[in-house]
């Protein structure tokens, strides 16, 4: 058999059947008597080649949709007699327009438009179909248009081709606009030849699309359990989790930002966890919403997903971030994050590359979803083990390293004989430091009796000494956060409360007075004369509990307090109603966070603003600013004495921050200049630490309370005193003596009596 009898046969030569032609040809010589059942309607063709369309339906057996667009191209350019033709796919349930094939050139990034169901029901109503007539279709198609057909290279006649839905028969709906670019055949011509290709070819294009939709889940399925697995390999560290989820989301999707926000259920907000791919460490500040307000508030409260096309023109979107870090939004995909009873999270997708997030991607974040939220809720329980191991790790060896209160204790602090008088204890100029250490239980109880708490609050007096004491042995044997620093800051309280009356003109209540006395007694508990930082570069214990929150010394004070509290036979506070209850230990537990000079910071503009607009009793802000303000002066009380006793403080100050830094160089870290006993400069240190520190702070408590301007004016003559002492650590540094052997030397104690006295005279 020779190739060309191999081959197919010409099409024309294919003789129609009678059923496929016109009535009344008069070159009919079909047999009259030719009849189909009754059953059986086949409808005619009328400008169609039967062989041809046969032929084409023959090579129809590509499992790409995109294959089978270039082939009915080809096919309808041809019949067309036209330059070019090309499709454009309508997707009512993704709402988007795409060109994926023009002629038979394969695009490999599809050309798109987001279409509204108004654009979608005006195809229904179109009737012509020359290029004029395109100005009744949506504005976006014919944008899309003229991106493959510019204006002026050629004519363009659309026809719509619409399909039944399958459920219900009378029910059409628009699934390709066929473009057929500078045709020779009129446009009647070309609506019956595209109507009759389709009539055969769109049962196989459109079962060839729903194929590739179920490939693409199934591959995103596939994708989602790979996910998944490495998910769950991050359980340990909830940031490292995060990190992965937006790292995921994005990578499906193929979004160019992503944010994740957690539900924090005790303050109605959303946190931002990982804020455009940056965790918290990573930011100077922490980015929180109202749990209702914008877009991911309106996706936690709906629990519904969120698909924006054009994030400028949605009414919950809020600019003011792009216009602060210069990123510019154009479409938004927002899901809820699930455990297995709320929402947990809301997770937002930003800027689609290439278009908009479809229907695709919002099945996708469905699924996601649930991933992310089983995984988050294993890894906050995994972390609840984690910390509750870690207590019991420091619990065992907090009650290792002390001992005991005996009831002798007790009734040695409840039963003193001694009036424990001290001339001027009610004084700001008054040393604490005085106090014998044996003595200073009874004055703290002494304290709370003067202030009325006892009283006013039914305390039994020996469960308070029980709580004193242990609150005493809780404190280290550290050079400068110890015993005698807590007292100290404790009798600032104190002094605050008498001095500036704070509960009788109305700055506190009783019960807020309360907690800042308690707050300044136990803000330092089990302090290790190391900071913060040191915590997290060394990966302590408390660094794994606290350094996701921040404040890692300040939340284990708190946390020893609330121990200490519980331990039987100290909870002084359980005569306090249930409100008064849970008010004073948020109140302790703001206050002693408080102490953390960062957060102070923080606020350190307002509390400013606060003083110069004047106080403001009502508003619950500045009472918040007055507490955090009164709490750090209480810590940093020691620099308002005189010049011998700040000295003696910065002797102990030092001695702790140099055995932190012989501490970093045995770990191979360079430590800070003022930890390093070779390189520091103390003069230079204190006095930056006065000058832009603590006597900013003191002029905002003088601007509060003017009988405050005496802590002032010790700053300024403390500060006189360290200007006047450099010049002997200057002349003996270069001797060859440190710094710290300066500072406890008898030369530099001359140099500065010797200003004191000028100054006096």
């Amino acid at each position: 058999m020779s190739k060309q009898e191999c081959s197919h046969p010409d099409p024309d030569l294919f003789i129609a059947p009678p059923y496929c032609k016109k009535n009344g040809n008069p070159d009919d010589d079909s047999p009259k008597d030719f009849q189909l059942p009754d059953e059986v309607s086949i409808s005619k063709v009328e400008v169609s080649n039967p062989g041809k369309i046969l032929q084409l339906l023959e090579s129809l057996t590509d499992a790409s949709t995109r294959k089978l667009e270039a082939k009915l191209n080809r096919y309808l350019k041809t019949e067309c007699e036209a330059k070019f033709s090309f499709m454009i796919n309508l997707h009512s349930i993704a709402e988007e327009a795409a060109v994926h094939v023009i002629q038979e050139r394969i695009l490999a990034d599809k050309l798109t438009a987001q279409l509204t169901d108004e654009a979608f029901s005006a195809i229904l109503d179109y009737q012509t179909n020359s290029l004029t007539a395109s100005a009744t279709l949506d504005p976006k198609i014919q944008l899309l248009i003229r991106e493959v057909v510019p204006e002026g290279t050629g004519d363009v006649v659309i026809v719509p081709v619409l399909a039944r839905d399958r459920k219900e028969t009378e029910a059409a709906y628009p699934v390709i606009l066929v473009c057929i670019v500078n045709p020779t055949k009129d446009s009647g011509y070309i609506s019956k030849i595209v109507s009759e290709t389709f009539r055969y070819c769109l049962t196989i294009i459109l079962n060839t699309r729903e194929c590739e939709d179920q490939r693409r889940l199934k591959a995103e399925c596939q994708k989602l359990l790979l996910v998944a697995r490495k998910l769950f390999s991050h359980l340990g560290d909830l940031s490292d989790l995060l990190k992965e989820i937006m790292s995921e989301a994005r990578r499906l999707t193929n979004a160019e930002r992503c944010s994740l926000f957690l539900l924090d259920p005790d303050h109605m907000h959303l946190v931002a966890k990982v804020f455009d791919g940056v965790s918290p460490e990573e930011r100077s500040t922490e980015v929180r919403i109202a749990a209702d307000q914008g877009i991911a508030g309106h996706v936690a409260a709906t629990g519904e997903i969120l698909n924006i096309k054009d994030a400028y023109k949605h009414p919950l979107f809020y600019k003011g971030m792009d216009e602060a870090t210069g990123f510019k939004t154009r479409n938004i995909l927002c899901f809820p994050i699930r455990d297995e009873d709320s929402i947990v999270g809301v997770a937002q997708l930003c800027n689609k590359e290439g278009g908009h997030f479809d229907y695709f991607d919002e099945q996708v974040a469905n699924a996601f979803s649930i991933y992310c939220g089983i995984s988050i809720m294993h890894s906050l329980v995994y972390k609840k083990i984690q910390d509750a191991q870690a207590r019991s790790r420091l619990s065992n060896e907090l009650m290792m390293y002390h001992m005991q209160v005996s009831r002798q204790d007790v009734l040695d602090v409840t039963m003193c004989p001694s009036e424990h008088k001290m001339p001027g204890f009610s004084n700001f100029s008054f040393t604490p430091r005085k106090i014998l250490a044996k003595e200073s239980p009874c004055f703290v109880l002494k304290m709370m009796k003067d202030l009325g708490f006892i009283d006013s609050f039914n305390i039994k007096a020996d469960t308070l000494a029980r709580f004193i004491l242990y609150v005493r042995k809780g404190y280290r044997d550290v050079p400068y956060h110890n015993w005698s620093h807590a007292f100290s800051v404790a009798h600032f309280a104190y002094l605050a409360l008498k001095n500036f009356q704070l509960v009788e003109k109305g700055y506190f209540t009783q019960l807020e007075a309360l907690a800042y006395f308690v707050s300044c007694l136990c803000h330092d508990i089990d302090h290790r004369g190391t900071t913060n930082s040191f915590q997290q570069q060394s990966n302590s214990v408390l660094a794994s509990l606290y350094s996701s929150e921040g404040s890692v010394m300040e939340r284990h004070h708190l946390s020893q307090t609330i121990c200490t509290l519980n331990t039987e036979g100290c909870n002084f506070l359980d005569s306090l109603s249930k409100d008064d209850y849970v008010k004073c230990l948020d109140l302790i537990k703001d206050m002693i966070l408080a102490t953390d000079l960062a957060s102070h910071y923080k606020i350190h503009s307002r509390q400013l603003a606060m003083a110069q607009e004047g106080y403001d009793k009502i508003k619950p802000e500045n009472r918040f600013y007055l507490a955090s303000l009164l709490m750090t002066c209480a810590d940093l009380s020691d620099q308002t004495k005189d010049w011998t006793e700040t000295k003696k403080v910065a002797q102990l100050i030092y001695a702790e921050f140099f055995a932190q830094g012989d501490l970093e160089k045995k770990m191979g870290k360079e430590p800070a200049n003022m930890m390093d006993r070779e390189k520091a400069s103390i003069p230079d240190h204190q006095l930056e630490f006065l000058t832009q520190c603590c006597i900013c702070i003191f002029r905002i408590l003088a601007a509060v309370f003017p009988n405050a301007k005496v802590l002032v004016d010790a700053i300024k003559q403390n500060i006189l005193c360290w200007e006047s002492s450099k010049r002997i650590f200057n002349k003996l540094c270069v001797e060859g003596v440190t710094s710290y052997e300066v500072l406890v030397s008898e030369e530099l104690e001359s140099e500065v009596q010797n200003t004191l006295d000028n100054l006096n005279d």
